[in-house]
């Protein structure tokens, strides 16, 4: 229990998860400790009729906890109190969480940035009530899911900071200054704008289908924004939605992890380096090899039409290369390295013998980077039993399938995001990794943190060609 952070900037949700498994773990090693020995000294009656009261702080309700007897063994009154707290627990939890999102609930709460939630908006005392609601109201009505009025927010900044700056740059005047300070704060949006597009490409869209300008704005919006972010043209759709959610992490998924040894930075280079170099001579192929032609076509044609329009804009934009490059090759190169990065952090633990299985190939991150600026992104295990399940519903499915995550012994951490996860396997830190780690069923909650260490090391072992064709059967053919 020393090693559960509560970071102070935990979104309301990631709380309320957090809280719940905390306690669940705490619970748990309450429930131990009334384990007593066979002949123990401590085994007197004086023990046997103690109690103990003690409180959650999400319910405010005690519970009595009777010790171990002189015959040793976990009390059966305090587990079955245990578990039934656990369930109730749980049950309110998913309750709170399920009325956030409901707009029909007094207790709706849009997400309106992601640096401040709705009650925080609510108390400044230099944002006018009259000015929010407004704003909350015009917001959504141009929004497809009424709790995403973020997004409407981020295309306000990304078309009043980013496009500006980026034209400005290239067709009126460069500067080193500019230049530097356009990268530096397109470097800031980045990761927040790359998961906005993520539910934008599982959507199929973001805004309302309700108002034909919102559907053409809706469509076209991306062709300018991905390039300056450093996508390339429906590249990410067609890597993402239309490969990796296919192939999960299997033996023909280009970024897949399971061929590399992954807490060795000679192997992370490999990986990186097949995909910043090959992608786009891959990923084609791919479709090719799995008869899906058209797709292959199509995610040629955009990817080199990208290239098209960096050699054009190099050599005819007013801001030339330096311009060109400054605006849009330089993303280019950055995020391909950390979308690899992060796709490392979020399958680098594996199990040996159910790789296949989406609880024990990718993990849960209940982290403010990830969940608070990056829509719920280290809810990766949820975003892979069904990837279309909308951001801000992660949580609640978390906690529905609670028990599932942690029959399968699912990976839950906490207070580390997933490049954080990535540096700290390439420098073999298992033990930070094994503080954050947030144990889930009886399973790892009796393990000690040496052990945590050496589970998690076990679970970044290189499969050999034998080891995936044994596992995977016809998908490694």
């Amino acid at each position: 229990m020393e090693h559960i952070v509560f970071a102070h900037d935990l979104t309301k949700a990631d709380r309320v998860v957090l809280e719940t498994l905390a306690t669940d773990y705490s619970d748990h090693l309450k429930t131990k400790d009334s384990q007593v020995p066979p002949d123990s000294a401590y085994a007197s009656a004086s023990d046997t009729e103690a109690t103990e009261t003690t409180g959650t702080k999400e319910t405010g309700a005690t519970s009595t906890y009777t010790h171990g007897s002189a015959k040793g063994g976990v009390n059966k009154d305090v587990a079955g109190v245990s578990q039934r707290k656990s369930a109730t627990r749980t049950s309110e939890a998913i309750t709170r969480l399920s009325a956030l999102n409901d707009p029909t609930s007094p207790s709706f709460e849009p997400t309106i940035t992601n640096f401040f939630d709705l009650a925080d908006l609510q108390s400044f005392t230099w944002l006018p009530s009259s000015v929010l609601n407004a704003y909350t109201q015009w917001a959504s009505s141009l929004i497809r899911v009424p709790t995403d009025i973020l997004m409407i927010t981020h295309l306000l900044l990304y078309f009043s900071t980013t496009v500006p700056s980026a034209l400005y740059l290239l067709f009126i005047r460069f500067s080193w200054p500019h230049a530097v300070l356009h990268a530096v704060i397109n470097g800031w949006y980045v990761g927040t704008y790359t998961l906005m597009m993520h539910q934008h490409i599982h959507m199929r869209g973001i805004l309302t289908r309700d108002k034909l300008w919102t559907r053409l704005f809706d469509a076209v919006f991306p062709y300018l924004l991905d390039p300056l972010m450093g996508h390339t043209w429906n590249s990410y759709y067609y890597h993402h939605v239309k490969h990796h959610h296919v192939e999960g992490n299997g033996p023909d998924d280009l970024s897949s992890t399971i061929r590399y040894q992954r807490d060795e930075l000679s192997e992370f280079l490999k990986y990186v380096g097949r995909f910043y170099f090959l992608v786009w001579l891959d990923l084609p192929l791919y479709f090719m090899r799995k008869g899906r032609y058209v797709e292959g076509a199509k995610a040629a044609f955009w990817e080199y039409a990208s290239y098209a329009m960096y050699v054009f804009l190099w050599k005819y934009a007013p801001g030339g290369g330096k311009a060109t490059f400054w605006t849009l090759v330089l993303p280019f190169l950055v995020l391909r390295v950390a979308l690899m990065a992060g796709n490392w952090g979020q399958h680098a633990f594996v199990d040996d013998e159910e790789p296949e299985s989406d609880y024990r190939s990718s993990v849960t991150l209940v982290d403010v980077a990830s969940n608070r600026h990056c829509y719920n992104d280290g809810y990766h295990t949820s975003h892979h039993l069904n990837p279309l399940r909308h951001w801000r519903e992660h949580p609640v499915a978390f906690l529905k399938g609670k028990e599932t995550y942690a029959a399968e012994n699912a990976l839950v951490f906490h207070n580390i995001d997933y490049m954080m996860v990535t540096v700290r396997l390439l420098r073999k830190d298992y033990m930070t990794l094994a503080k954050c780690l947030v144990p889930i069923g009886e399973f790892q909650m009796n393990m000690t943190l040496e052990e945590r260490a050496a589970y998690l090391q076990r679970k970044t072992r290189r499969f050999s060609e034998e080891e995936i064709k044994a596992k995977f059967g016809k998908k490694a053919n």
